[in-house]
């Protein structure tokens, strides 16, 4: 392979250059800042610190850490915003800031499941995207020898690692999901592809009037079963065994496809969008819910990141999955019309996370709107 040719690299930038070469260099390590980040959740610091403020000596000796490499690794995170300096009469302490809590276990939404998930599954993957482009192809396959949900259920505890990442990213998404979708009302939702059914427990738990019907393969009822038990809610949920890709069980009100569509591709998506909309009676929705790749770049409401956010799921997606990807809200919608549905309702959530909420076409009073 031919190197790049590099041009006048020597010569003196004026200032908005010189400000533009800082940034770029603050992406190409923006690596090693996630790295550390996650070697703080693997380390347990976060836990180990909780609401102290113990010296890097103490904290060496609790996770079994080099004293000295970790002073370091803990004054970068200090710089990260993770961390903050406390003085002390001998050696200065470390206390988490707001930032640094969300990696505590016990917080609401904890990042620590997605930081460990991210560590020991992800960031192989992701470190070939320079082939997953040239190639056009997901390299997680390469890297581990099977597709990604394979390798999951492969491994009961790393699969539990990822349902809990789920988990605490729906945390994020529940509030909004709840206003944005009429949920009122005797009505029946299908969760297709619930998974371990922590989305129907938050729904039905905020909903008493609200039935669920959670589809999946079978080899994940057992633990949406235990969850929903748990809840007290396996009297308003049925578990249905099977394959969202051939057909859904029918007579719910409202079908819901949170973060489905984005592992597949445009031909299993149709296939997907239609056996809802075969299963759908006169009066059912459809509502979809996924990031959306051309979420504008700017701060997302009540304080969410930026939409950025899409464009970075959009890479994970690509590195993980055959087909997979974030699509635009026009590319989402046509997928829509193809399968026979209009979409009647666009929400856009944080993080550029759109609900799209779909009818068969055709049906009396179908508006599309927007909020």
């Amino acid at each position: 392979m031919t190197a790049p040719t590099i041009g006048a690299a020597g010569a003196v930038p004026d200032p908005e250059q010189a400000a533009d070469a800082w940034h770029m260099r603050e992406l190409i390590y923006g690596h090693v800042r996630s790295r550390a980040v996650c070697a703080a959740a693997e380390l347990g610091l976060p836990d180990t610190i909780g609401d102290g403020s113990p010296t890097a000596a103490g904290l060496a000796r609790a996770t079994g850490a080099d004293p000295v490499l970790l002073t370091r690794l803990l004054r970068a995170l200090v710089s990260f915003g993770v961390l903050r300096q406390v003085p002390g009469e001998g050696a200065e302490g470390f206390a988490l800031t707001g930032l640094g809590r969300t990696l505590r276990s016990d917080a609401p939404a904890s990042a620590l499941p997605t930081a460990l998930l991210v560590a020991s599954t992800m960031a192989p993957a992701w470190e070939r995207l320079t082939g997953v482009v040239r190639r056009g192809r997901p390299a997680f396959a390469e890297v581990f020898g099977t597709e990604f949900f394979g390798h999951l259920d492969a491994d009961p505890a790393l699969r539990a690692l990822f349902d809990r990442s789920q988990e605490t990213g729906l945390a994020l998404e529940l509030e909004g999901l709840l206003r944005a979708v009429d949920f009122d009302g005797p009505l029946t939702v299908v969760d297709v592809g619930g998974g371990d059914g922590a989305l129907l427990t938050g729904l039905l738990r905020d909903r008493p009037r609200a039935r669920g019907v959670l589809v999946d393969l079978p080899a994940t009822l057992p633990g949406a079963a235990r969850r929903l038990a748990g809840a007290g809610l396996d009297g308003r949920c049925e578990l249905v065994g099977g394959d969202f890709l051939t057909a859904l069980p029918p007579g719910g009100d409202l079908y819901l496809l949170r973060h489905i569509l984005h592992d597949w591709d445009d031909d299993s998506c149709r296939a997907i969008l239609r056996n809802c909309r075969r299963a759908m009676g006169p009066g059912a929705r459809l509502v979809v819910v996924d990031h959306l790749a051309d979420a504008a770049d700017t701060d997302g409401p009540d304080g969410g990141p930026s939409g950025e956010w899409g464009a970075l799921m959009d890479l994970y997606m690509m590195s993980l999955f055959e087909g997979g990807r974030e699509r635009t809200h026009k590319e989402t919608a046509g997928l829509l019309g193809e399968a026979g549905l209009t979409l009647v309702r666009t929400t856009r959530l944080p993080a550029g996370t759109g609900v799209l909420e779909a009818r068969s076409v055709g049906r009396p009073g179908d508006t599309e709107g927007e909020r």
